[in-house]
């Protein structure tokens, strides 16, 4: 996604050291830097999420129109072209991945690099794009919208289940953005980006419903805007922050600020947990929306950057559907 609205970055100031033991004192906040995995030199990289069982690192550059794959064993990312812009990528169960175009949802073979259309919902809608989305923990892929030019409540946020069908499931969305699921599989979170919040919903597993939204996190003014988000196996949410030169932690039960990965990047995307353990956290980025003195600072804008944490994260879930017509 772009935002184009400006803000600035928050520092972190460490809890004063207190002589007297009785007297309580904050939480030490995690406070963890980032470094350069892939000087990618994307416009708009995106879409972040590890293949469990391929143990690669898969994302997108939105604007470039690239899929790309990312083995960290050996370095080597491999780029497929799409005929339009990329919103989002997924592994499918039958193999491949699903991803979500200008043109609908399309399954790739990638063997082949050949697509095939499983459904449109954004057919007949003009100047609209797919952008973030995941697949939930029965195998349906929700992913959402925004228009071109990012008009306020234009979007919409889908589910497409596994026989086939595409359901909508929010409106008046500007841009949708990280969507993830609580361990217990009973809550899912979601961020449509210039509200500057989670929500919080009720998740019905066995209908893929959703109820009850509320607000469980609320950005910080000053710390960037909320993009796309990962869950790790305590059920803390890890966003990264476009604007905001990282990614931050918070749980969702309390809205409680946890600490940030600083990254050498102003705007910052998306992540996912990856390697044997789930405990690297991959991290993507943007050069579009930097202005030229910044990119001079910080030269690895639109890179892919990891950290090493004490946390891990939760598997991805695949598609689950049918992948041919």
């Amino acid at each position: 996604m772009t935002v184009l609205a400006s803000c600035g970055t928050q520092k972190n100031e460490s809890p004063a050291e207190e002589e007297i033991v009785e007297t309580e004192t904050e939480p030490q906040l995690m406070n963890l830097s980032a470094t350069l995995e892939l000087d990618a030199k994307a416009q708009l990289g995106e879409g972040a999420i590890w293949h469990p069982e391929e143990k690669k690192f898969y994302w997108i550059d939105i604007e470039n129109k690239k899929l790309h794959i990312y083995d960290p064993a050996d370095k080597s990312d491999r780029e497929i072209t799409m005929p339009s812009r990329i919103g989002t990528v997924v592994p499918a169960k039958e193999g491949g991945v699903l991803v979500a175009l200008e043109g609908g949802i399309f399954h790739v073979d990638l063997e082949t690099e050949n697509l095939t259309l499983l459904n449109n919902p954004l057919e007949g809608q003009e100047a609209i794009r797919f952008n973030d989305g995941k697949c939930d923990p029965q195998g349906r892929f929700w992913v959402g919208s925004m228009k071109l030019d990012q008009s306020a409540k234009q979007a919409d946020l889908y589910r497409f289940d596994t026989d086939g069908t595409a359901h909508h499931m929010l409106d008046s969305i500007t841009i949708s953005n990280g969507i993830v699921w609580s361990p217990d599989h009973k809550k899912m979170y979601y961020i449509d980006t210039p509200t500057g919040k989670v929500q919080g919903f009720d998740y019905d597993a066995e209908t893929g419903e959703i109820s009850n939204g509320e607000v469980v996190v609320q950005i910080q003014e000053g710390m960037g805007y909320p993009d796309g988000m990962t869950i790790d196996s305590e059920g803390m949410l890890w966003i990264g922050m476009w604007n905001g030169f990282g990614v931050t932690r918070w749980n969702p039960n309390t809205g409680e600020y946890l600490g940030k990965v600083e990254v050498p990047a102003q705007n910052v995307t998306a992540c996912a947990f990856g390697d044997e353990d789930l405990s690297t956290l991959y991290i993507t980025t943007a050069s579009i929306g930097t202005d030229a003195q910044t990119l001079e600072k910080y030269p690895h804008c639109g890179g892919v950057f990891s950290v090493k944490t004490n946390f891990k994260g939760s598997p991805a879930f695949y598609y689950a559907g049918k992948t041919s017509q």
